[in-house]
């Protein structure tokens, strides 16, 4: 059974997803969080709609893989990459168990850990896949020069395959 306008609701979801990926993902090339991965997988999605959207599709996902190549090049990068995630992790929990505002809090206590558990869920969810995106870089790229330089072929127009 067909649903009336079903086409049209589908891609009306899409579309919005598209563009609240590439939003999200904008805004995490500053704040913490996959940016590219985020507005790669937008354009992937406005792709399916928008020509513009697919001629950026390729130099998206090569920058995003370099970025993951360039963060598994050095143990530092890769512990300090670890580290930052799991204090953002530990952020989220202090977050979720919502501990009373400290003696020396300045402001008032509705001020103290401001956003609610909304806040604690998406900075867990985002320790877990900064930690589920460092050890795909390294099974992928860590001590893999070919792999590394298979992207720069890839961006110079050499056609890639893997």
């Amino acid at each position: 059974m067909r649903i009336p306008g079903g086409r049209a609701l589908r891609r009306l979801v899409l579309e919005s997803i598209g563009w609240l990926l590439v939003a999200a993902g904008i805004a995490a090339l500053v704040l913490p969080g996959p940016g590219l991965l985020m507005i790669f997988a937008g354009l992937v999605l406005l792709s399916q709609q928008y020509e513009w959207a697919e001629r950026r599709l390729e130099p998206v996902r090569i920058a995003a893989l370099k970025g993951a190549a360039e963060g598994v090049e050095t143990w530092p990068r890769i512990l300090a990459s670890t580290l930052g995630a799991l204090v953002i992790g530990g952020f989220g929990v202090l977050w979720l168990v919502r501990p009373a505002a400290p003696s020396w809090w300045p402001v008032p206590d509705s001020w103290w850990l401001i956003g609610g558990s909304w806040t604690g869920v998406t900075l867990v969810a985002s320790c877990a896949l900064a930690l589920a995106l460092i050890v795909y870089s390294y099974r992928r790229f860590h001590g893999k020069p070919a792999a590394v330089a298979a992207l720069s072929r890839s961006e110079d127009g050499v056609l890639e395959t893997e």
